[in-house]
Protein backbone atom coordinates (compact mmCIF):
# COMPACT_ATOMS: atom_id res chain seq x y z
CA UNK A 1 0.00 0.00 0.00
CA UNK A 2 1.51 3.67 -1.11
CA UNK A 3 1.87 6.01 1.59
CA UNK A 4 -1.33 8.31 2.63
CA UNK A 5 -2.96 10.86 5.02
CA UNK A 6 -0.40 12.20 6.83
CA UNK A 7 0.24 15.44 4.96
CA UNK A 8 0.29 17.45 7.60
CA UNK A 9 2.11 15.38 9.77
CA UNK A 10 5.18 15.87 7.70
CA UNK A 11 4.49 19.18 7.14
CA UNK A 12 5.09 19.73 10.93
CA UNK A 13 8.24 17.16 10.74
CA UNK A 14 10.10 18.90 7.30
CA UNK A 15 9.74 22.97 8.83
CA UNK A 16 11.44 20.81 12.59
CA UNK A 17 14.18 19.62 10.33
CA UNK A 18 14.65 23.08 8.07
CA UNK A 19 14.75 24.49 11.64
CA UNK A 20 17.63 22.35 13.15
CA UNK A 21 19.65 22.59 9.51
CA UNK A 22 19.67 26.37 10.42
CA UNK A 23 19.63 26.31 14.19
CA UNK A 24 20.49 23.48 16.60
CA UNK A 25 18.97 19.99 17.60
CA UNK A 26 15.50 19.19 18.18
CA UNK A 27 13.22 15.92 19.67
CA UNK A 28 10.39 14.82 18.11
CA UNK A 29 8.39 12.29 19.86
CA UNK A 30 5.92 9.84 17.87
CA UNK A 31 3.53 8.06 19.35
CA UNK A 32 0.08 6.50 19.22
CA UNK A 33 -1.24 2.63 19.07
CA UNK A 34 0.62 -0.24 17.53
CA UNK A 35 -0.09 -0.42 13.71
CA UNK A 36 -1.12 3.04 13.47
CA UNK A 37 1.83 3.93 10.69
CA UNK A 38 4.40 5.86 12.88
CA UNK A 39 7.66 3.87 11.51
CA UNK A 40 5.90 4.39 8.08
CA UNK A 41 5.94 8.24 8.31
CA UNK A 42 9.42 8.24 10.14
CA UNK A 43 10.82 6.72 7.29
CA UNK A 44 8.87 8.53 4.14
CA UNK A 45 9.57 11.66 6.12
CA UNK A 46 13.54 10.97 6.25
CA UNK A 47 13.63 9.04 2.87
CA UNK A 48 15.20 11.98 0.82
CA UNK A 49 17.12 13.32 4.24
CA UNK A 50 20.16 11.78 5.66
CA UNK A 51 18.90 9.67 8.09
CA UNK A 52 20.27 6.71 10.27
CA UNK A 53 17.31 4.17 11.77
CA UNK A 54 17.59 2.18 15.31
CA UNK A 55 15.58 -0.27 16.59
CA UNK A 56 15.41 -0.65 20.77
CA UNK A 57 15.03 -4.61 20.53
CA UNK A 58 14.45 -6.65 23.32
CA UNK A 59 18.17 -7.40 23.70
CA UNK A 60 21.10 -7.25 26.81
CA UNK A 61 22.21 -3.69 26.39
CA UNK A 62 26.09 -4.72 25.11
CA UNK A 63 24.58 -6.62 22.44
CA UNK A 64 22.39 -3.92 20.97
CA UNK A 65 24.88 -1.68 21.22
CA UNK A 66 27.29 -3.72 19.22
CA UNK A 67 24.54 -3.54 16.36
CA UNK A 68 23.91 -0.20 16.61
CA UNK A 69 27.63 0.96 16.66
CA UNK A 70 27.69 -0.96 13.40
CA UNK A 71 25.23 0.93 11.79
CA UNK A 72 26.46 4.40 12.66
CA UNK A 73 29.68 3.42 10.85
CA UNK A 74 28.29 2.11 8.04
CA UNK A 75 26.33 5.57 8.39
CA UNK A 76 28.90 7.91 9.28
CA UNK A 77 32.16 6.23 6.85
CA UNK A 78 33.93 6.31 10.83
CA UNK A 79 34.92 3.49 12.88
CA UNK A 80 34.74 3.76 16.64
CA UNK A 81 37.53 2.62 18.59
CA UNK A 82 36.68 -0.17 21.49
CA UNK A 83 33.55 -2.01 22.63
CA UNK A 84 30.35 0.39 23.14
CA UNK A 85 28.59 -1.54 26.11
CA UNK A 86 26.39 1.28 26.52
CA UNK A 87 23.82 3.36 24.70
CA UNK A 88 24.75 6.45 26.23
CA UNK A 89 28.04 6.42 24.60
CA UNK A 90 26.85 5.90 21.26
CA UNK A 91 24.56 8.36 21.51
CA UNK A 92 26.90 10.93 22.74
CA UNK A 93 29.02 10.01 19.56
CA UNK A 94 25.47 10.68 17.51
CA UNK A 95 25.58 14.39 18.79
CA UNK A 96 28.84 15.22 17.57
CA UNK A 97 28.07 13.73 14.38
CA UNK A 98 25.16 16.29 13.51
CA UNK A 99 27.58 19.68 14.56
CA UNK A 100 28.51 20.16 10.70
CA UNK A 101 25.89 18.02 8.88
CA UNK A 102 22.39 17.76 10.15
CA UNK A 103 20.64 14.33 9.70
CA UNK A 104 17.41 12.81 10.69
CA UNK A 105 18.44 10.13 13.74
CA UNK A 106 15.32 7.73 14.66
CA UNK A 107 15.38 5.65 17.38
CA UNK A 108 12.45 3.18 17.28
CA UNK A 109 10.48 1.72 20.42
CA UNK A 110 12.73 3.53 22.70
CA UNK A 111 10.46 2.74 25.77
CA UNK A 112 11.74 -0.74 25.43
CA UNK A 113 15.08 1.25 27.60
CA UNK A 114 12.72 1.05 30.77
CA UNK A 115 12.93 -2.47 30.51
CA UNK A 116 16.88 -3.13 28.99
CA UNK A 117 18.44 -0.41 31.40
CA UNK A 118 16.25 3.03 32.50
CA UNK A 119 19.11 4.53 33.28
CA UNK A 120 19.73 5.76 29.72
CA UNK A 121 17.24 7.98 29.89
CA UNK A 122 18.40 9.84 32.78
CA UNK A 123 22.05 9.59 30.93
CA UNK A 124 20.50 10.47 27.50
CA UNK A 125 18.77 14.17 29.10
CA UNK A 126 22.50 15.00 30.44
CA UNK A 127 24.25 14.37 26.74
CA UNK A 128 21.09 16.20 25.23
CA UNK A 129 21.09 19.27 27.38
CA UNK A 130 24.93 19.58 27.09
CA UNK A 131 24.93 19.31 22.97
CA UNK A 132 21.34 20.04 22.17
CA UNK A 133 22.92 23.82 20.80
CA UNK A 134 25.62 23.05 19.02
CA UNK A 135 24.26 20.04 17.28
CA UNK A 136 22.08 19.80 14.42
CA UNK A 137 20.36 16.62 14.25
CA UNK A 138 16.79 16.03 14.31
CA UNK A 139 15.64 13.36 16.52
CA UNK A 140 12.56 11.37 16.23
CA UNK A 141 11.84 9.09 19.46
CA UNK A 142 9.47 6.46 18.51
CA UNK A 143 7.22 4.65 20.75
CA UNK A 144 4.06 1.75 20.41
CA UNK A 145 3.11 1.84 24.48
CA UNK A 146 1.37 4.73 24.83
CA UNK A 147 1.77 4.98 28.52
CA UNK A 148 5.26 4.50 28.77
CA UNK A 149 5.76 7.25 26.15
CA UNK A 150 3.67 9.53 27.89
CA UNK A 151 5.66 8.26 31.24
CA UNK A 152 9.06 9.34 29.76
CA UNK A 153 8.53 12.69 27.85
CA UNK A 154 5.61 14.28 29.68
CA UNK A 155 5.74 12.67 33.34
CA UNK A 156 8.01 15.91 35.84
CA UNK A 157 9.37 13.50 37.67
CA UNK A 158 11.38 11.96 34.71
CA UNK A 159 14.79 13.10 33.47
CA UNK A 160 13.48 13.69 29.65
CA UNK A 161 10.24 15.80 31.15
CA UNK A 162 9.79 18.93 29.25
CA UNK A 163 12.86 17.86 26.40
CA UNK A 164 10.73 17.20 23.28
CA UNK A 165 10.21 20.34 21.21
CA UNK A 166 7.39 18.32 19.77
CA UNK A 167 5.01 15.39 20.87
CA UNK A 168 3.04 14.32 17.91
CA UNK A 169 0.16 11.80 18.45
CA UNK A 170 -0.12 9.82 15.44
CA UNK A 171 -4.36 8.75 14.88
CA UNK A 172 -6.23 6.50 12.70
CA UNK A 173 -6.61 7.61 8.86
CA UNK A 174 -10.24 10.01 8.51
CA UNK A 175 -12.94 8.41 6.04
CA UNK A 176 -11.93 10.45 3.50
CA UNK A 177 -8.41 8.50 3.42
CA UNK A 178 -10.39 5.23 3.62
CA UNK A 179 -12.54 6.25 0.68
CA UNK A 180 -9.11 7.68 -1.48
CA UNK A 181 -7.51 3.77 -0.38
CA UNK A 182 -10.61 2.49 -2.23
CA UNK A 183 -10.73 4.77 -4.97
CA UNK A 184 -7.08 4.36 -6.33
CA UNK A 185 -8.48 0.65 -6.61
CA UNK A 186 -11.64 1.04 -7.75
CA UNK A 187 -13.56 -0.59 -5.30
CA UNK A 188 -14.74 2.20 -3.43
CA UNK A 189 -18.78 1.70 -2.50
CA UNK A 190 -20.30 3.51 0.45
CA UNK A 191 -21.31 -0.03 1.82
CA UNK A 192 -17.57 -0.73 1.85
CA UNK A 193 -16.01 2.46 3.26
CA UNK A 194 -18.43 1.59 5.93
CA UNK A 195 -17.25 -1.77 5.88
CA UNK A 196 -13.36 -0.71 6.49
CA UNK A 197 -14.64 1.77 8.82
CA UNK A 198 -16.22 -0.34 10.78
CA UNK A 199 -13.73 -2.85 11.50
CA UNK A 200 -10.38 -1.31 11.21
CA UNK A 201 -11.15 2.09 12.28
CA UNK A 202 -8.91 3.73 9.59
CA UNK A 203 -5.71 1.83 11.22
CA UNK A 204 -3.60 1.39 8.51
CA UNK A 205 -1.83 -1.90 9.07
CA UNK A 206 -5.45 -3.20 9.23
CA UNK A 207 -6.29 -1.42 5.68
CA UNK A 208 -3.20 -2.85 4.90
CA UNK A 209 -4.33 -6.24 5.59
CA UNK A 210 -7.50 -5.77 4.00
CA UNK A 211 -6.53 -4.17 0.67
CA UNK A 212 -3.65 -7.55 0.22
CA UNK A 213 -6.30 -9.89 0.61
CA UNK A 214 -9.06 -8.12 -1.56
CA UNK A 215 -11.52 -8.29 1.32
CA UNK A 216 -13.79 -4.86 0.73
CA UNK A 217 -17.27 -6.90 1.88
CA UNK A 218 -18.28 -7.45 5.07
CA UNK A 219 -18.92 -10.79 4.74
CA UNK A 220 -15.54 -11.26 3.53
CA UNK A 221 -13.54 -9.21 6.15
CA UNK A 222 -15.40 -11.30 8.55
CA UNK A 223 -14.35 -14.49 6.94
CA UNK A 224 -11.06 -13.34 7.24
CA UNK A 225 -10.82 -12.64 10.52
CA UNK A 226 -12.70 -15.72 11.71
CA UNK A 227 -9.19 -17.84 9.49
CA UNK A 228 -7.55 -20.00 12.19
CA UNK A 229 -4.51 -18.17 12.88
CA UNK A 230 -5.83 -15.73 11.47
CA UNK A 231 -3.31 -12.33 12.41
CA UNK A 232 -6.53 -10.47 13.95
CA UNK A 233 -7.49 -13.21 16.68
CA UNK A 234 -5.17 -12.37 18.84
CA UNK A 235 -4.56 -8.53 18.20
CA UNK A 236 -6.41 -7.27 21.06
CA UNK A 237 -3.96 -9.29 23.61
CA UNK A 238 -1.62 -8.50 21.27
CA UNK A 239 -1.96 -4.76 21.57
CA UNK A 240 -2.80 -4.31 25.23
CA UNK A 241 -0.68 -7.05 27.44
CA UNK A 242 2.46 -5.00 27.56
CA UNK A 243 0.18 -2.08 28.29
CA UNK A 244 -1.96 -3.40 31.39
CA UNK A 245 0.68 -5.79 32.38
CA UNK A 246 -0.27 -8.46 34.90
CA UNK A 247 -3.73 -6.93 36.11
CA UNK A 248 -4.81 -7.34 32.10
CA UNK A 249 -7.39 -9.82 32.90
CA UNK A 250 -9.65 -6.91 34.86
CA UNK A 251 -8.99 -4.58 32.36
CA UNK A 252 -10.11 -6.99 29.19
CA UNK A 253 -12.89 -7.86 31.41
CA UNK A 254 -14.58 -3.87 31.98
CA UNK A 255 -13.61 -3.71 28.42
CA UNK A 256 -15.82 -6.59 27.40
CA UNK A 257 -18.21 -5.26 29.00
CA UNK A 258 -18.24 -1.63 27.94
CA UNK A 259 -17.83 -3.33 24.35
CA UNK A 260 -21.68 -5.33 25.16
CA UNK A 261 -23.23 -1.88 26.56
CA UNK A 262 -22.36 -1.90 29.91
CA UNK A 263 -21.22 1.76 29.64
CA UNK A 264 -21.89 3.39 32.94
CA UNK A 265 -19.51 2.97 35.92
CA UNK A 266 -22.50 1.62 37.91
CA UNK A 267 -23.34 -0.72 35.37
CA UNK A 268 -19.80 -1.97 35.36
CA UNK A 269 -19.36 -2.27 39.19
CA UNK A 270 -23.07 -3.84 39.64
CA UNK A 271 -20.80 -7.53 37.76
CA UNK A 272 -17.60 -6.67 39.23
CA UNK A 273 -19.32 -5.85 42.90
CA UNK A 274 -16.57 -3.76 43.94
CA UNK A 275 -15.04 -0.11 42.57
CA UNK A 276 -13.76 0.13 39.23
CA UNK A 277 -13.07 4.16 39.21
CA UNK A 278 -9.38 3.55 39.90
CA UNK A 279 -9.43 1.13 36.43
CA UNK A 280 -11.36 3.70 34.85
CA UNK A 281 -9.40 6.13 34.85
CA UNK A 282 -6.47 4.81 33.98
CA UNK A 283 -7.90 3.37 31.11
CA UNK A 284 -8.73 6.69 30.15
CA UNK A 285 -5.74 9.43 31.06
CA UNK A 286 -2.97 6.72 31.40
CA UNK A 287 -3.66 4.19 28.41
CA UNK A 288 -5.93 6.17 26.36
CA UNK A 289 -8.00 3.25 25.39
CA UNK A 290 -11.50 4.65 26.41
CA UNK A 291 -13.40 8.01 26.79
CA UNK A 292 -15.89 9.44 28.55
CA UNK A 293 -18.95 10.78 26.97
CA UNK A 294 -21.30 13.49 27.87
CA UNK A 295 -24.84 14.66 26.52
CA UNK A 296 -24.30 18.09 25.02
CA UNK A 297 -25.10 20.61 27.26
CA UNK A 298 -24.31 18.67 30.30
CA UNK A 299 -22.61 20.26 33.16
CA UNK A 300 -18.61 19.76 33.32
CA UNK A 301 -18.21 18.26 36.73
CA UNK A 302 -21.94 16.56 36.03
CA UNK A 303 -22.06 12.44 36.51
CA UNK A 304 -24.46 11.71 33.98
CA UNK A 305 -21.48 10.24 31.66
CA UNK A 306 -20.66 6.43 29.97
CA UNK A 307 -17.65 5.51 28.69
CA UNK A 308 -17.12 3.87 25.42
CA UNK A 309 -14.11 2.46 23.49
CA UNK A 310 -12.24 5.01 21.10
CA UNK A 311 -11.07 2.48 18.84
CA UNK A 312 -13.14 0.86 16.19
CA UNK A 313 -11.15 -2.24 16.23
CA UNK A 314 -10.64 -2.81 20.19
CA UNK A 315 -14.90 -2.33 20.44
CA UNK A 316 -15.21 -5.12 17.58
CA UNK A 317 -12.55 -7.42 18.93
CA UNK A 318 -13.92 -7.43 23.03
CA UNK A 319 -16.98 -7.26 21.46
CA UNK A 320 -17.37 -10.29 19.16
CA UNK A 321 -13.79 -12.29 19.73
CA UNK A 322 -12.89 -12.03 23.07
CA UNK A 323 -16.58 -12.68 24.57
CA UNK A 324 -16.38 -15.86 22.53
CA UNK A 325 -12.70 -16.63 22.87
CA UNK A 326 -13.84 -20.43 24.47
CA UNK A 327 -15.40 -21.10 21.27
CA UNK A 328 -12.58 -19.29 19.02
CA UNK A 329 -9.85 -21.31 20.93
CA UNK A 330 -11.86 -24.63 20.39
CA UNK A 331 -11.86 -23.87 16.74
CA UNK A 332 -15.20 -23.40 16.36
CA UNK A 333 -15.46 -20.58 14.02
CA UNK A 334 -19.07 -21.21 12.31
CA UNK A 335 -20.67 -20.54 15.04
CA UNK A 336 -18.53 -17.25 16.32
CA UNK A 337 -19.53 -16.20 12.32
CA UNK A 338 -23.09 -16.57 12.94
CA UNK A 339 -22.96 -14.86 16.26
CA UNK A 340 -21.71 -12.06 14.78
CA UNK A 341 -23.26 -12.34 11.39
CA UNK A 342 -26.77 -11.96 14.13
CA UNK A 343 -25.95 -9.19 15.90
CA UNK A 344 -23.89 -7.18 13.39
CA UNK A 345 -26.45 -4.62 12.22
CA UNK A 346 -27.39 -3.74 15.49
CA UNK A 347 -23.65 -3.42 16.54
CA UNK A 348 -23.24 -0.97 13.25
CA UNK A 349 -25.90 1.78 14.24
CA UNK A 350 -23.44 3.14 17.01
CA UNK A 351 -20.67 2.71 14.27
CA UNK A 352 -22.45 4.94 11.91
CA UNK A 353 -23.44 7.57 14.06
CA UNK A 354 -20.03 7.90 15.45
CA UNK A 355 -19.21 8.35 11.79
CA UNK A 356 -21.16 10.94 10.90
CA UNK A 357 -20.07 12.64 14.46
CA UNK A 358 -16.39 12.79 12.31
CA UNK A 359 -17.81 13.50 8.93
CA UNK A 360 -19.88 16.50 10.57
CA UNK A 361 -16.34 17.57 12.47
CA UNK A 362 -15.33 18.70 9.30
CA UNK A 363 -17.74 21.67 9.04
CA UNK A 364 -15.90 24.36 10.93
CA UNK A 365 -19.21 26.24 11.71
CA UNK A 366 -20.34 23.31 14.14
CA UNK A 367 -18.87 23.98 17.32
CA UNK A 368 -20.06 21.40 19.39
CA UNK A 369 -20.56 18.03 17.87
CA UNK A 370 -22.03 15.29 20.43
CA UNK A 371 -25.05 12.70 21.75
CA UNK A 372 -27.38 13.87 23.78
CA UNK A 373 -29.43 11.71 26.38
CA UNK A 374 -31.32 12.39 29.84
CA UNK A 375 -31.19 10.43 33.00
CA UNK A 376 -32.07 6.87 32.79
CA UNK A 377 -30.92 6.76 29.02
CA UNK A 378 -34.27 9.02 28.43
CA UNK A 379 -34.97 10.79 24.75
CA UNK A 380 -31.36 9.54 23.45
CA UNK A 381 -30.14 11.70 20.42
CA UNK A 382 -27.63 9.96 18.26
CA UNK A 383 -26.25 13.35 17.01
CA UNK A 384 -26.43 17.13 18.61
CA UNK A 385 -24.59 20.05 16.26
CA UNK A 386 -24.49 23.11 17.37
CA UNK A 387 -23.70 26.05 15.11
CA UNK A 388 -23.13 29.02 17.26
CA UNK A 389 -22.39 31.65 14.54
CA UNK A 390 -26.20 31.24 12.85
CA UNK A 391 -27.92 30.35 16.51
CA UNK A 392 -28.58 26.65 15.33
CA UNK A 393 -28.93 23.15 16.27
CA UNK A 394 -29.00 20.49 13.84
CA UNK A 395 -30.43 16.79 15.42
CA UNK A 396 -29.78 13.45 13.78
CA UNK A 397 -31.62 10.37 13.59
CA UNK A 398 -28.94 7.48 12.70
CA UNK A 399 -30.13 4.35 11.68
CA UNK A 400 -28.86 1.78 9.42
CA UNK A 401 -32.03 1.28 7.48
CA UNK A 402 -32.88 5.40 7.07
CA UNK A 403 -36.74 4.50 6.38
CA UNK A 404 -36.99 3.45 10.07
CA UNK A 405 -36.34 7.00 11.16
CA UNK A 406 -38.77 8.81 13.07
CA UNK A 407 -38.30 12.44 13.04
CA UNK A 408 -41.41 13.51 15.02
CA UNK A 409 -40.40 10.67 17.70
CA UNK A 410 -36.82 13.14 17.77
CA UNK A 411 -38.50 16.36 17.98
CA UNK A 412 -40.78 14.76 20.77
CA UNK A 413 -37.01 13.42 22.60
CA UNK A 414 -35.63 17.25 21.98
CA UNK A 415 -38.39 19.06 24.16
CA UNK A 416 -35.95 19.48 26.84
CA UNK A 417 -33.35 20.32 24.92
CA UNK A 418 -35.52 23.27 23.13
CA UNK A 419 -36.06 24.68 26.50
CA UNK A 420 -32.96 24.82 27.32
CA UNK A 421 -31.49 26.34 24.06
CA UNK A 422 -34.40 28.24 23.97
CA UNK A 423 -32.96 30.99 21.33
CA UNK A 424 -31.89 28.40 18.75
CA UNK A 425 -33.60 27.26 15.83
CA UNK A 426 -33.70 23.66 15.37
CA UNK A 427 -33.37 21.29 12.40
CA UNK A 428 -34.10 17.40 12.28
CA UNK A 429 -33.14 15.29 9.64
CA UNK A 430 -32.41 11.25 9.53
CA UNK A 431 -29.13 10.07 8.11
CA UNK A 432 -28.81 6.16 6.49
CA UNK A 433 -25.72 4.79 4.87
CA UNK A 434 -26.85 6.45 1.65
CA UNK A 435 -25.99 9.50 2.88
CA UNK A 436 -22.15 9.45 3.78
CA UNK A 437 -21.07 10.48 0.15
CA UNK A 438 -22.88 13.83 0.69
CA UNK A 439 -20.80 14.31 3.68
CA UNK A 440 -17.36 13.39 2.65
Amino acid sequence: MRFYGRNKELDILNRIYKQCEEGYGSITVLTGRRRIGKTVLAREFSKNKKHLYFFTSKKAEPLLCSEMKDEYEAFSGKKLIGEIKHFPDLFEQLMIEGFDNPYVLIIDEFQEFYNINKSVYSDVQKIWDQYKFRTKVHVLFIGSIYSMMVKIFQDSKEPLYGRADRILYIRPFKPEVIKSILDDVGEYTKERLFAWYLISGGVPRYLEILLREKCFDLDNIIDLILEKDSFFLGEGKNLLIQEFGKEYGIYFSILEMISTGRTSRSEIESVFEKSVGGYLEKLEVEYDVIEKVKPVGSKKLGKNQKYRIKDNFLQFWFRFIYKNIALIESERFELVRKLIKKDIQTYSSPLLERLFIELKKKNPDYGIIGTYWEKQNLNEIDIVAINELEKRIDLSEVKMNKDKVNLQKLKEKAENLEKRYDDYRFTYEGLGLEDIESWL
